[in-house]
Order: structure tokens, then sequence, then C-alpha cells
């Protein structure tokens, strides 16, 4: 595992290819960190699709999107499996945030989120308007996740700072 960014920074930049499920379509295209300024960003770094924990987490998100909507948020589900496996996951489960396919780790590893075994820990990162790293919580083991609760209330710190 690589040093994770540093608080008060600026949060390392990526283009990663993802897609997002709106109504029966699932939208492929590319999400980049620059071209998200202006609103806050939750990274959710997860091992992988259709697992118990994963599952449970990104489907707690997607029922809070208004939560986040309200916060002027977005958040981007992001793991190692490819779009195919993401349109799947999303399809399967109702998600309604972007997921996105880091395949070759590379992001991953910009935020120091690799483990051996497991390929990626568990891992929140909120990033504020400003691209600059604002919280961020990586889990050792994974077996539990971030609450909704948890990240609007460090969102709404950020919006209010």
């Amino acid at each position: 595992m690589g040093s994770s960014p540093q608080l008060g920074l600026p949060a390392p930049d990526f283009t990663l290819p993802g897609g997002l499920l709106t109504g029966e379509d699932f939208e492929r295209r590319d999400y980049g960190l620059a071209a998200a300024r202006g609103r806050a960003v939750v990274l959710a770094f997860y091992p992988g699709d259709n697992t118990a924990v994963c599952t449970k987490q990104l489907c707690s998100y997607s029922s809070g999107m208004e939560a986040f909507a309200a916060l002027d948020a977005e958040v981007w589900g992001i793991s190692p499996q490819g779009v195919d496996s993401h349109e799947s996951f999303a399809r399967a489960h109702g998600l309604r945030m972007p997921l996105l396919a880091d395949a070759g780790r590379e992001t991953a590893r910009a935020y120091g989120v690799t483990a051996p075994g497991i390929g990626v820990r568990r891992a929140i990162f909120l990033i504020g308007p400003d691209g600059v790293l604002r919280w961020k919580h990586v889990a050792l083991l994974g077996a539990t996740y971030q609450s909704l609760d948890t990240l609007t209330e460090q969102l709404s710190g950020i919006k209010n700072a």
C-alpha cells in the first residue's frame, strides 16, 4: 500500500472509464476529477462488484443520493472490475451513482489503497469543490463501511467551512 494523500492538499487527479445507470440506460463515459471542480466528490473505493459488504455499502449510498445532491456532492464508486461488470452490478441493484473501472489500480495506488490479496481497500475520500482532500477513511479490514450519515455530516462541514 502506497502513502495516502494528505488532508488539505490537492487530491490526485485521474480519469477513469465508467458508467451511470439512468433509467434503463447505462451511460458509459470517462470521469475525471479535474472536470468535477465546483462540486464536492465522494470517492468510494471498494474491493469488488457483487460482494456482500460492497453491495450493502453502495446500495446505502445509492438510496441516499438526494442527501448527497442537497450538499452539491457527487458519489463515485471505484473498483478494479471493468465497466461491463459495473453495468451488471448497477443493474442488479439499481445503483444510482457512477461506477468507475480502475482495472490497472493506478488510481488506487495514487490514493494509497491497494492491498495484497483483496486488491483494493475499502476507503472514502471527500474532495472539496476546490479539488482539495478534506476528509478520508481507509479501512484496515473492510468488513464495515462509513455510513451515509457520517458522510453527509462530513460533507456539511466542508460546505459550511
